[in-house]
């Protein structure tokens, strides 16, 4: 009697403990499941005379775990409505500051005004934004377009020149045309002058005939210096629009002046004597 008592309990304990593992797993289960997790929890030795062992792996997990950044807008222009900061701080189309303020309230302005948003920098904090033109955002489109042209041509050429300070007259002449073609595509042009020991002209003197010749479209870079004993040298580059229209001016007064003073001259000569 006392050996089936003690059996009927041995049996009941293993179904006891065989319903909280089935609860237990089932609960893992359908957790994980709503969690969107795979993770196979069991695993089973393939050696036939041991137990299965159960254990739990590294879940995987395919919700997405980062909210994704907006996208930077490179071209510049008109960023619609579509703004995906909530603090802006805008400037208005005169390029003053109006602050920082809410994306609804910079909608409106815009509204209310019939301005354009622009992004000027993003990397700030707020971002600014612009309210602009039509025609101001075009002409700063041409601005940047030329700009990006410019940058995008190859680095400046520079030609160079070197010979003695006896050299002939036309073989100078022929030089500084030469000089003067290469100014006229904004080369710059190294001159590299040796001081003669047999001639009579210094070396710095022909510098400045050299820019005399062409000094309605060059000018120095670099001034004349000597680099050594007997060797001096310069760089010659073309004027900027600013520099030629300044100069352009300078020439007409002088020439307006030489006028003036030959006009009184020849007047004098004519007063009776």
């Amino acid at each position: 009697m006392t050996t089936f008592c003690v059996m009927k309990l041995l049996c009941q304990a293993t179904r006891n403990e065989k319903g909280y593992a089935k609860r237990f797993f089932g609960t893992l289960l359908t957790q994980t499941t709503q969690k969107g997790i795979f993770s196979p929890f069991c695993m089973v030795v393939p050696d036939p005379g041991k137990t299965t062992v159960f254990g739990l792996a590294q879940p995987f997990c395919t919700a997405e775990k980062s909210r994704r950044e907006p996208k930077r807008k490179t071209a510049f222009g008109s960023v619609g409505r579509r703004i995906p900061y909530r603090i802006l701080h805008i400037i208005n189309q005169d390029g003053e500051s109006l602050g920082n303020m809410h994306r609804a309230d910079a909608l409106r302005l815009m509204d209310q005004h019939n301005l354009k948003l622009v992004l000027l920098r993003e990397n700030v904090e707020p971002p600014v934004y612009r309210l602009m033109t039509g025609q101001q955002i075009h002409e700063e489109q041409l601005k940047r377009a030329e700009k990006k042209k410019a940058s995008s041509k190859t680095g400046l050429v520079q030609k160079e020149l070197s010979f003695s300070s006896a050299i002939a007259k036309n073989d100078l002449e022929t030089k500084t045309k030469q000089i003067a073609h290469w100014i006229e595509k904004k080369y710059h042009v190294k001159v590299t002058i040796r001081q003669a020991e047999d001639s009579n002209t210094d070396m710095f003197i022909l510098f400045d005939r050299i820019l005399e010749t062409v000094s309605d479209k060059a000018t120095y870079l670099s001034k004349p210096k000597a680099i050594k004993e007997g060797t001096g040298t310069c760089i010659l580059r073309h004027m900027s629009d600013k520099e030629l229209q300044a100069y352009q001016k300078a020439e007409k007064q002088k020439n307006s002046t030489v006028n003036q003073d030959g006009n009184e001259d020849q007047k004098s000569s004519e007063l009776p004597q």
